[in-house]
């Protein structure tokens, strides 16, 4: 499998170049040259595999520089962290499912894709012969962080630096990233949102003379967000595991379609969704779910993506974002794969704060995805109805798609089965839960964890209670401006320790 930039389709690389590299040199994003392809049949042949065999068929068909065996290797070792099934579907009621991608060390989706991502770029590092250490600078509103930093902590040739929004993330999210151990882990909080803090690294990413620097400290900068082909891989299999799950239990039929409601930020997530149909899912609507940043809305509404909107803090952090950089993969390919028009949308962006995709390729990406968005009243009294009507308790994300969901089933009339993917563990938004349920919110943040264990009864592991006791390794607050700085001084660190 060769994998080609979004923004110059000519140029083909391996897949353990881009995994490696990250982001492409022209600052596009890898993607497959071609999609690989799976029949009905070997969508059925998933159905009798456990979890970490169904993740390594589909990463076999991304990355063949690895055999099977090393891959399920691979996905053995990453997956036995988890607790239970890594990705278990929880019928709901009839056509109404919800897809649990939080049972990993850190309760978050990201777990999926960054417990294996590690492994796997240790595999292909060695594979391609680079000696150098990988240093990662990774930008996050919230999970990809923590994930990152247990995902690659103690990683022999690795060195993971966090930069978050200071005061744009939970405190039990921040508390996460800034007590988390490991010799080869830097975490740091940038002034501003995550849009500012994931621009910054961006341009480290771009900044010839910061990587020739980080080069004489033994260092080469590869990215760990979700814009790395492998994080995307480990998402996609997924879907397919999800879809497996539905045969077995039978409630669908071979070639059925089936919808993903997805709560969404940066993405990453549902374009795993888009490239699972791609490759022979059949599936039936992808619904984008935002939050009050509903720029993904807009734009799957209007073809217009604007950044010419506030920013707004919410309870559902993690999708605080207004610059969603996988949406640059739909776009290389509801243009056919022009890498120039690409280009010409980003610089757009960039220089003006929009572009247009116009009609005709607005009805392109309709035919396969419809946005919503609900504002944080509505998805916090939509969390205590799902909460009342099948005990279930969804975290504030999930929560948000629950709301979209229900609106656009009301709007469309569309009764296919339907797989709410849920995004993150309740346990990290306590408060938040909390006050969705009509209870008072503690000051005391374990008080809060207490509390909502004993009114709702899903456990909290004893994990999320130690946080609170563990000493703050990481306090320093910079500007973006200062993000290059901070990963060369994190670099010389990796380099003493080398």
């Amino acid at each position: 499998m060769k994998y080609i930039s979004t923004r110059n389709p000519g140029a083909a690389v391996s897949g353990s170049a881009a995994v490696l590299t990250g982001l492409a040199p022209d600052s596009g994003l890898y993607v497959p040259q071609e999609f690989p392809g799976l029949t009905m049949s070997d969508i059925g042949s998933l159905v009798s595999l456990d979890y970490p065999e169904r993740s390594a068929r589909i990463m076999s068909l991304f990355f063949d520089e690895l055999s099977y065996d090393e891959l399920l290797g691979i996905t053995r070792r990453a997956y036995a962290t988890f607790d239970g099934d890594p990705a278990p579907l929880v019928k709901l009621d009839d056509g109404l499912y919800v897809l649990e991608l939080w049972h990993g060390k850190t309760h978050a989706f990201k777990d999926m894709a960054l417990s294996v991502l590690p492994l796997l770029m240790t595999a292909l590092k060695e594979k391609a012969g680079q000696k150098e250490t990988c240093l990662i600078p990774v930008a996050t509103s919230g999970d990809t962080g923590k994930a990152a930093l247990e995902g690659f902590s103690d990683v022999e040739g690795t060195g993971v630096i966090v930069f978050y929004p200071d005061g744009g993330v939970s405190h039990t999210q921040r508390r996460q990233m800034v007590t988390t151990t490991g010799g080869n882990v830097s975490v740091v909080a940038v002034r501003g949102n995550f849009d500012d803090a994931q621009t910054a690294v961006k341009r480290a990413f771009g900044d010839a003379e910061l990587q020739a620097d980080i080069a004489k400290l033994g260092c080469k900068m590869t990215g760990a967000n979700s814009i790395n082909l492998g994080r995307l891989a480990p998402q996609v299999a997924y879907y397919f595991s999800a879809y497996a799950d539905l045969l077995a239990a039978d409630m669908i039929k071979p070639g059925d379609r089936v919808n993903f409601c997805v709560p969404t930020g940066n993405f990453g997530n549902i374009l795993a969704a888009y490239y699972a149909e791609r490759m022979g899912l059949p599936v039936g609507m992808l619904v984008c779910a935002s939050n009050d940043n509903n720029v993904l809305t807009d734009f799957l509404n209007t073809g217009v993506y604007s950044l010419d909107r506030p920013f707004i803090k919410t309870t559902s952090p993690s999708m605080d974002i207004l610059v969603s950089s996988n949406l640059e993969r739909l776009l290389f390919e509801i243009t056919g794969r022009d890498g120039a028009q690409i280009k010409e949308w980003m610089t757009e962006l960039r220089e003006k704060g929009s572009y247009d995709i116009g009609k005709q390729r607005l009805a392109a990406v309709r035919e396969k995805f419809r946005g919503g968005w609900a504002k944080q009243s509505d998805s916090a009294e939509t969390l205590a109805e799902v909460f009342d009507e099948y005990g279930y308790l969804a975290d504030p994300h999930t929560a948000v798609a629950f709301d979209v969901y229900r609106d656009y089933e009301d709007e469309s009339g569309d009764e296919r089965p339907t797989v709410i993917v849920g995004t993150a563990s309740p346990v990290k938004f306590a408060p938040a839960v909390l006050s969705a349920l009509g209870e008072k919110v503690p000051d005391d943040d374990v008080k809060a964890l207490r509390r909502m264990e004993e009114i709702t009864a899903f456990p909290v592991p004893d994990s999320v209670y130690a946080l609170f006791g563990m000493r703050e390794r990481f306090g320093e607050v910079i500007d973006p401006a200062e993000v290059p700085a901070a990963v060369e001084k994190f670099a010389a660190r990796l380099g003493e320790k080398a």
